[in-house]
């Protein structure tokens, strides 16, 4: 969505910006990637860029809460439409909601922050609270199955929701080192649904 030399309400332009970074990052490495190649990839000038973000590391946090928001917003969908929390998981596992290339650019961001995070200190604060808030969510979720009977409520909620988060790690590490196909985190994801309804 490119709109090079068009004037466009501040909104809207931050919008196309962190949307372009996600997308730049997602490609490259938040090290390896510049703000000038995402103003270029944007169509606009590097200090537009500077107008809407302070620093590269308040676009990155941008581009992070982003992608979370539209993750987490198809999750809700699915929770709503389906008529429990399993059916959604299941209706999330076989791809009927717009999840994937949510989860799978929010881990690539996640992977890109860990092996940053020890030199920043303010990306690691960040990281941790908003890592602390998926995992909040997802532990929500899993209570409410348990609440609905559907999932096993000897299962500790917290704990596997940091097991989801887990495994998105895991699938992006899977996948960038040609360790896990597909089919692999499909079985993964299926034992761990199994191991949630035993």
């Amino acid at each position: 969505m490119t709109t090079t030399g068009a004037r466009m309400p501040a909104a809207e332009r931050r919008l196309e910006l962190v949307e372009t970074a996600v997308r730049v990052f997602s490609e490259g490495s938040y090290r390896g990637t510049t703000t000038a190649e995402i103003a270029r990839a944007a169509g606009v000038s590097e200090p537009t860029l500077y107008r809407h973000f302070a620093s590269k590391r308040d676009l990155y946090f941008a581009a992070l809460d982003h992608v979370w928001a539209q993750g987490k917003a198809s999750w809700e969908a699915a929770l709503e439409k389906e008529p429990n929390v399993l059916a959604a998981l299941e209706a999330i596992g076989r791809n009927h909601f717009g999840v994937r290339d949510c989860k799978r650019q929010l881990s690539e961001l996640w992977v890109q922050a860990l092996s940053e995070a020890t030199e920043d200190p303010e990306l690691r604060k960040y990281l941790r609270r908003h890592l602390r808030e998926v995992h909040g969510f997802f532990a929500d979720i899993l209570r409410r199955g348990q609440e609905e009977g559907v999932l096993n409520a000897d299962r500790d909620v917290d704990a596997e929701a940091w097991n989801f988060i887990s495994g998105s790690i895991l699938g992006m590490v899977g996948r960038r080192v040609g360790l896990l196909d597909d089919a692999e985190v499909s079985r993964i994801r299926a034992s761990r649904l199994a191991w949630l309804t035993a």
